[in-house]
């Protein structure tokens, strides 16, 4: 048997999924659908496994292989790096009270849905605790993305959702380090103290990424520092993804690294020159990571009594977390269609929810079977999301109430 090149693997599938997702794009775009869910679709019917393998077909053009999920990831630190672009510091800290408020409960409450959800029927504590922290993050890339393309990102329920979004991501790596702690030492339940402990400590690393970011991002940037053309756009360019590779060793999502560096470059001489050229990075990277996402998803297994509780689980995914986001945000938004908007961005889920499973299936806590069920749930939240936020975008006023903490 002849050996495949995985880089030459890496380059056919890159092309294929991205011409696919962009012609796809173009057709959603036609009929005023959202271009994301035309770049998932193409994943999910140019994947390895062919429309989602609901056909019989054996040999793939497309390959995901760990150089491909590098570009899916490099697509999600752009776009986090953009979307801090569009929030300066003084914006995040002064929404801060309503941030955590949304994002804890949006943690919260999905959480303690799919561990329920999966205790009645039936399965063990473990691979409970890890269906229930697979619901907790939301995907920030995807939420962004939704609202910059419905030109909604910077009205007050738009940066809501934005920093709601990170915290919600930053309690869903905690959430995970205390369940993983928790299976790992054969625990079925968790201890408090050493949880808020955890929660805390993340909590205090993401404030040293901001502090960090905050001293070195802006004064390496000076105009007056770098001559020759295109130097500042590639120190920029080594920040965030630096600051990316930071925030993965200290145990946090990469994606909050690049949130960080863009946020402290918001209010800097050279913000609307990054914004620029970033926005062609994301030309690339953007389609990629959402074909990445659909080329996952895997059809092909399910009998009924599956599809049922995927069904089920899907609805959880979806409730808790439109009620755990939005009747918060309409406490604080004072605006009932603000407070949906809110909620159906927060639904969507991400990277951090395959992360989770992914390590389940590793360490034999839940079975390939379940990692389908969550893969689905993700990609059905992600095409969920987009359309419901459409669907609010005509009636939606751009007056509403600022964020009151």
């Amino acid at each position: 048997m002849a050996i495949v090149d995985p880089v030459l693997q890496a380059i056919e599938a890159v092309s294929i999924l991205l011409l696919g997702a962009k012609l796809l794009a173009e057709l959603f775009a036609r009929f005023h659908i959202p271009e994301v869910l035309g770049e998932l679709t193409a994943g999910i019917i140019l994947g390895p496994l062919y429309f989602g393998g609901l056909l019989p077909f054996r040999t793939s053009l497309v390959q995901v292989n760990q150089i491909v999920l590098a570009f899916a990831q490099i697509g999600a630190i752009v776009i986090l790096f953009i979307a801090g672009l569009e929030m300066p510091f003084r914006d995040f800290v002064r929404g801060g009270i309503a941030s955590f408020t949304v994002g804890g409960i949006g943690v919260i409450l999905p959480f303690v849905g799919g561990f329920t959800l999966f205790l009645l029927l039936g399965f063990g504590s473990p691979a409970s605790l890890i269906v229930g922290t697979a619901l907790t993050a939301t995907s920030i890339a995807i939420s962004v993305e939704t609202l910059r393309e419905m030109k909604h990102l910077n009205t007050p329920e738009g940066k809501l959702i934005v920093g709601a979004a990170v915290v919600d991501d930053v309690l869903a790596v905690a959430a995970l380090g205390v369940v993983g702690s928790a299976i790992a030492s054969g625990r079925t339940s968790v201890d408090f103290l050493y949880a808020a402990g955890l929660v805390g400590s993340v909590l205090l690393v993401f404030a040293a990424l901001i502090a960090t970011s905050l001293l070195i991002a802006p004064r390496l940037t000076q105009s007056r520092i770098w001559k020759t053309h295109g130097s500042t756009e590639a120190v920029v360019t080594a920040l965030f993804f630096g600051m990316a590779a930071v925030s993965e060793t200290l145990g946090l999502s990469p994606i909050l690294g690049s949130f960080a560096v863009g946020m402290a470059l918001a209010g800097a001489q050279v913000v609307q020159r990054m914004q620029d050229y970033v926005e062609k990075l994301q030309f690339i990277f953007r389609p990629l990571f959402f074909a990445v996402i659909g080329a996952q998803v895997n059809l092909g297994g399910l009998n009924p009594e599956l599809a049922v509780i995927g069904l089920i689980l899907i609805l959880v995914a979806v409730f808790t977390k439109f009620l755990g986001c939005g009747l918060p945000a309409r406490l604080f938004l004072k605006s009932k269609k603000a407070a949906e908007t809110v909620g159906a961005a927060m639904i969507s889920r991400g990277e951090i929810g395959l992360i989770v499973v992914g390590v389940g299936v590793a360490q034999g806590i839940i079975d390939p079977t379940i990692y389908s069920l969550v893969v689905i749930t993700v990609i059905a939240t992600t095409i969920i999301s987009p359309l419901w936020l459409r669907r609010l975008t005509p009636s939606q006023k751009s007056n509403s109430a600022p964020v009151k903490t």
